[in-house]
């Protein structure tokens, strides 16, 4: 069976009207990107559902329940969906997707007394921990999604992760639920109404009747069993609690709308050891000894995933005497200890440090006191996930024997022959995980578009499952069974598996709850190997190359406003707005090209393209870099190659090629620009564009490109590039820039612009591209022979340089941005004025904080050179993003934007200054105050 298969065709026609006939509130779509989008999750799988729809609350969830209790409906499936960062395809299903991550996120009611909390279902974990943590109180379970896994399906999947040696599962850590259906909603933590009487009964007669046998079957481990847990369900003291049974149950007993979470007080004291070894083995055998001294938490990171870390850069946050140093392999072991009594916690940090430093194979131990330290060390190994996808080849890992669970005892044993298993199947993998439970992930590399590999897996999961069985264990550890539920019957055995029957038939007598997944009681289950999968590989060369690299981690969903990317997800929190969402449709309408399918309709591709900011996060953030401003405009490229470009496009490609001329005849464009700016703004529908024509800078203040070769360049020259836009409208940071470096002593000429064709490429105007850039890198590299240092005036401009010349194979010299000019001239010696005056706040550009991750470090260090001490807050996108923010149909999203992470630090900053033209303007805009370039700010405190 590849997927369920009912005939629902022309009932699902007349669902969205009887919805809305019915009251629902929230968003009923149909639209192709979206359920693209939809179709897949951090598994190799995908199937394509065929409405999806987002309930704003419990009632909403009671009223689409309603609707498809009657009869015309009745064969339509319904599948609950969190944060979609399941591994094993646990929420993807055809007919109705019920996503509860876009509304129902809120955090309903908290008794700090109690120690328990009541959420909606598509509350993210760490935005829960955010808003309880002023409260000194957090929910466990630390998963490495936590950015952007929702709590909902933390309890459908029954998540684990760091920690749960001491914490628990997430079923360890609830009080109770509440779940929907026609009639109402039925909580665990209220009488059950008594049309719900019937449907309780059936389940409790089944899993009484199993009981005995699920006990025989399950082994006794930290990360039990869960999943229609029959055992907690029915206690041995009598009563029946059967919220128990929706743990690890993936919405196959029907969606949950309410949560009631146990809290536990955040530990007074918390420290990370983090140990350097000469090979994973020595990583490993130092679990069990370290085990004596309790910690927390013990985690390894094997030598694959460190080189990949190390190529990543994020081994530079570790202590120098933890890096690899000569191409040497590391493996490294994460030891946390936490706890409410500081000298008790000293005493047994200082002998886990003595036990290390005897310990085979040992290179280096780190402790880390500081709060922010652990949490950037953390994320080293949580970052493990998304590396690995970044393999390069057509042989990724993939996530489908990589959560088994055995007795920490059992572990080497187990490892040596699961190495064996691959070993004999010649397969590559890399390893990290929580040895102090018992649990490894170890993912191995397989080309999911080939048949033999497709054989391989089927192959390799059947030998690991019984190697799991072998060793006491348990094959669904942590993340979830979903298609690996396949396993479930032979694993729990044919009498235990006729009472989880039972239980599904209770729950679900129409079998339309995720139909497929884990238990079955007419149909059979999906297959590990035939249900469809997503296509792995592009052709070679392909420019949409990265969206089938996009293997569903999803860090791009991160909740955070603080957090660069995804500022179009993070206004809507609609999937189909996303780097995953968009390389889902790409890859989709890819294949359509290909196949001659029809899969993704062009205009609903389009929408989505659309609300793009094209800030690149992505293309820096994203573990496998998945860019899609690129491949946008590829797409761009193909589909304009076939149809007319809209007005507001062609006028911009027509003004930055023209750009230079256009700077020419500023003089005359000038008085004329108040009125020619009305004009355009209602013919191209677009608003707020700049007010005014800059003037430009003294001649003696310039130089022209064609000048660079020869021209007498005087001592402490700095050379300032420009993009069209900045030299068109943005002379007051002309001015600025050049004041504040001549305030410390430099001699800047500004090089009277050539356009980037940054326009041309977002566009997929590749010749126009073409033939701007390859002028402007012409004459970068003559300039760059002259031996002075260049500096690029905005932030956006430096990174197309960095990012998307390179990309098209343009060779062109360094250009800085000036902090980093600035900061490694300090580093090189150089002493500058110091200056005086009050607090600084600055605000660096997106694009700039993920492409330049030291853009703030490096301005803190700046302004201290100047003993100036300044405020950098953690933003995420202004909402602005060049002409995105111009459009009227974007007005609301960028408006929004502004709000979520800008607003407050601006509104609080004494004197505020951002690195980009765009963020300028929104914040005067939006912000209502003006906002200087840092080094005008900085010329002012000189009294340049």
């Amino acid at each position: 069976m590849t997927a369920p298969q009912p005939d629902f065709t022309s009932a699902l026609s007349g669902l969205p009207a009887a919805l809305r006939a019915a009251g629902f509130r929230g968003d009923v779509e149909r639209d192709s990107a979206l359920r693209a989008a939809m179709s897949t999750d951090n598994s190799v799988y995908r199937i394509l559902p065929d409405l999806v729809v987002a309930p704003v609350d419990a009632a909403d969830v009671v009223t689409v329940m309603a609707v498809l209790e009657e009869d015309r409906f009745a064969g339509i499936p319904v599948t609950p969906r969190g944060g979609g960062t399941g591994t094993n395809g646990q929420s993807l299903n055809r007919g109705v997707i019920l996503d509860m991550r876009r509304h129902m996120t809120r955090l309903l009611a908290v008794d700090p007394a109690g120690q328990w909390a009541d959420v909606e279902p598509g509350i993210v974990l760490d935005d829960l921990n955010a808003q309880l943590r002023p409260r000194g109180l957090f929910f466990a379970p630390e998963t490495s999604t936590s950015t952007r896994c929702a709590v909902g399906g933390m309890v459908s999947t029954d998540a684990s992760g760091k920690g749960s040696r001491i914490y628990g599962k997430t079923s360890d850590n609830l009080l109770g639920v509440e779940i929907a259906r026609g009639q109402g909603l039925v909580s665990s933590l209220d009488p059950a109404p008594d049309w719900a009487a019937p449907m309780l009964a059936g389940a409790e007669r089944a899993a009484r009747a199993g009981r005995a046998a699920f006990v025989a079957n399950t082994p006794k481990l930290n990360r039990r069993y869960t999943g229609y847990d029959l055992e907690r369900a029915c206690p041995e003291e009598g009563g029946f609690e059967w919220w128990r049974l929706f743990p690890g149950s993936e919405g196959t007993l029907g969606p949950i709308t309410r949560i009631r979470v146990k809290l536990r007080p955040l530990p007074g004291v918390k420290r990370l050891v983090v140990a350097g070894f000469a090979s994973f083995r020595d990583s490993l055998a130092a679990a069990l000894p370290l085990m004596q001294d309790d910690p927390t938490a013990i985690e390894v990171m094997d030598e694959r995933v460190q080189a990949l870390a190390g190529e990543a850069g994020l081994l530079m946050r570790l202590p120098e005497a933890l890096r690899p140093t000569g191409g040497e392999a590391v493996a490294y072991t994460f030891v946390e200890f936490n706890g409410d009594d500081p000298a008790e916690l000293d005493a047994r940090l200082a002998a886990c440090e003595a036990r290390l430093r005897d310990l085979p194979g040992i290179r280096a131990v780190h402790v880390a006191p500081d709060p922010d330290e652990i949490r950037e060390l953390w994320a080293i190994r949580s970052a493990g996930v998304g590396l690995l996808g970044k393999v390069e080849g057509r042989a990724r890992p993939v996530a489908f024997v990589e959560d088994c669970v055995v007795p920490p005892e059992e572990l080497p044993a187990f490892l040596d022959g699961f190495l064996d298993i691959l070993t004999k199947a010649g397969l590559g993998f890399g390893i990290y995980g929580h040895v102090d439970v018992g649990c490894l992930h170890i993912r191995p590399a397989l080309d999911i578009d080939a048949e033999r590999d497709r054989e391989t897996l089927v192959a390799v999961s059947d030998a690991i499952f019984a190697l799991v069985n072998r060793h006491g264990g348990i094959f669904w550890g942590e993340h979830g069974k979903g298609v690996r539920g396949a396993y479930l019957e032979g694993w729990i055995g044919p009498e235990a598996y006729a009472a989880l029957q039972g239980v599904k038939a209770a729950f679900d007598p129409s079998g339309r709850f995720n139909p497929g997944k884990l238990v079955s009681v007419d149909a059979p289950v999906m297959g590990i190997a035939t249900t469809p999968f997503r296509p792995f590989n592009a052709p070679e060369g392909d420019p949409l190359e990265k969206a089938f690299r996009c293997n569903g981690n999803a860090q791009c969903l991160s909740y955070a406003a603080s957090v660069p990317m995804c500022p179009s997800f993070k206004a809507t929190a609609d999937l189909r707005q996303s780097p995953k969402g968009r390389a889902d449709a790409l890859r989709a309408w890819h294949e359509d090209r290909r196949h001659g399918t029809q899969e993704v309709d062009e205009a609903d591709l389009l929408g989505t393209l659309d609300t793009c900011l094209g800030c690149k996060a992505c293309a820096s953030s994203c573990p496998v870099q998945v860019d899609i401003p690129s491949m946008r405009a590829a797409f761009f490229a193909d589909y304009y190659a076939r149809h007319a470009r809209p007005l507001t496009d062609r006028a911009m490609l027509l003004a930055e090629r023209l750009s230079p001329w256009l700077q020419r005849a500023a003089p005359l464009m000038r008085p004329a620009w108040p009125l020619a700016r009305r004009i355009a703004e209602r013919v191209l529908g677009v608003t707020d564009l700049p007010s005014e024509i800059a003037r430009p800078l003294p001649r003696a203040a310039r130089i022209a490109p064609g000048d660079l070769r020869d021209a007498a360049l005087p001592e402490r020259t700095v050379l300032v590039w420009m993009d069209w836009f900045s030299a068109l409208y943005d002379g007051a940071t002309q001015r600025d820039v050049r004041r504040g470096l001549t305030a410390l002593g430099y001699r800047p000429l500004f090089v009277d612009m050539r356009p980037a064709g940054k326009v041309a490429g977002d566009l997929g105007d590749r010749k126009g591209f073409r033939r701007m850039a390859e002028a402007l890198a012409a004459s970068l590299r003559e300039a760059a022979a002259r031996k002075v240092p260049m500096i690029g005036l905005d932030p956006a401009f430096v990174m197309a340089l960095r990012q998307d010349y390179r990309k098209a194979g343009l060779d062109v010299p360094e250009v800085l941005l000036p902090q980093e000019f600035l900061a490694a001239e300090l580093r090189r010696g150089a002493v500058f004025p110091q200056a005086g005056g009050g607090a600084l706040t600055l605000f660096t550009h997106c694009t700039e904080s993920t492409g330049a991750p030291a853009a703030r470090s490096d301005w803190q260090e700046v302004f201290a050179g100047l003993g100036l001490s300044i405020e950098t807050p953690a933003t995420g996108c202004c909402g602005m993003a060049g002409m995105f923010g111009h459009k009227d149909r974007h007005q609301e999203m960028s408006r929004r934007l502004f709000e979520m992470s800008w607003a407050a630090p601006l509104a609080g900053a004494e004197d505020a200054a951002a690195t980009g033209f765009s963020c300028r303007c929104q914040g005067a805009r939006h912000g209502g105050r003006p906002m200087r370039h840092p080094l005008g700010l900085l010329a002012d405190r000189l009294g340049a």
